[in-house]
């Protein structure tokens, strides 16, 4: 009995290792054909003779500020015909200085194409979108990647704010970009297989 609780131990802890790493860095997860999965920075591929070398494609990205972040959610915003006034930083100016956000209270039926608008700007303006692991609902929170930067553009109702903070009517929601700058190549990560089936 103990063999079979000890295995199931080491399968729940390999499923929340490989769980918060596909959240954390997308990046750095693989899965074979044969249903292993692998950890960490991606396979080096081999190198090509001189004469059929590939050359590495440049960073187009370089390191976003702060104020370069703030600056791309108040054009993001104004692109969707809001005045970015109308809303709220959501964390102040100089409290971080890798953490930014704003938020509006908005009509219901018109977050959503505000939030549409606004993803659409943030591609323009070269954001990235990041998969969603949970489908491509329409209605679903998008993130963006770019310069070391993340950002998540969502909106949430009255049903999903607790009651006591919540100043929203029925008809209402919350419109929010929140930026987070993180380097995920400082942060290494271990070489780890995990065999599933």
């Amino acid at each position: 009995m103990n063999a079979l609780l000890k295995r199931v131990w080491i399968g729940l802890a390999a499923t929340l290792i490989v769980s918060l790493a596909a959240v954390v860095a997308p990046d750095h997860v693989q899965i074979d054909d044969d249903g292993r999965i692998h950890l960490g920075a991606p396979a080096p591929t081999p190198t090509l003779a001189p004469s059929t070398a590939v050359p590495a494609p440049e960073s187009t990205s370089p390191p976003l500020t702060r104020d370069a972040v703030d600056e791309v959610i108040r054009t993001a915003v104004s692109a969707a015909g809001l005045d970015p006034a109308q809303g709220r930083p959501t964390i102040a100016a100089d409290a971080y200085s890798n953490r930014t956000g704003w938020m509006a209270v908005r009509d219901g039926t018109a977050a959503q194409s505000e939030m549409n608008a606004i993803c659409a700007d943030l591609e323009r303006q070269g954001w990235t979108l990041n998969p969603n692991p949970k489908g491509d609902r329409p209605d679903a929170s998008r993130s963006y990647k770019r310069g070391g930067w993340y950002l998540l553009v969502s909106t949430r109702g009255k049903s999903q704010t607790p009651s006591s903070t919540s100043a929203l009517t029925d008809a209402q929601t919350y419109l929010t970009l929140t930026g987070l700058q993180l380097n995920l190549s400082d942060i290494p990560l271990p070489e780890i297989t995990v065999r599933i089936g």
